[in-house]
């Protein structure tokens, strides 16, 4: 019997860099459906995205390095993170 998934509270990314908001936003979507999150997307901006994010703490890991990475048009210079309280 598989173990049930431990969810901690939210996190909160802004993303400080050069975007595509369309882009970005897809991507950010995109990347938290295959990790099984749930995203909520705040300000979105050419030089700002930000965004909650709640799932298993290894997977929101995941998600902030897939960001800080992709896609291909947008450029991530700093990412700001906190743990929302519940």
């Amino acid at each position: 019997m598989s173990q049930p998934v431990q969810t901690n509270a939210p996190v909160t990314m802004a993303f400080l860099g050069h975007f595509q908001p369309e882009s970005f936003t897809e991507f950010m979507r995109h990347r938290a459906t295959r990790l099984s999150l749930v995203l909520r997307l705040g300000a979105v901006g050419c030089e700002r995205v930000e965004v909650a994010v709640e799932g298993a703490a290894d997977l929101v890991d995941m998600f902030e390095m897939a960001c800080s990475l992709g896609p291909i048009d947008c450029l991530v210079l700093d990412i700001h993170r906190k743990t929302e309280r519940q």
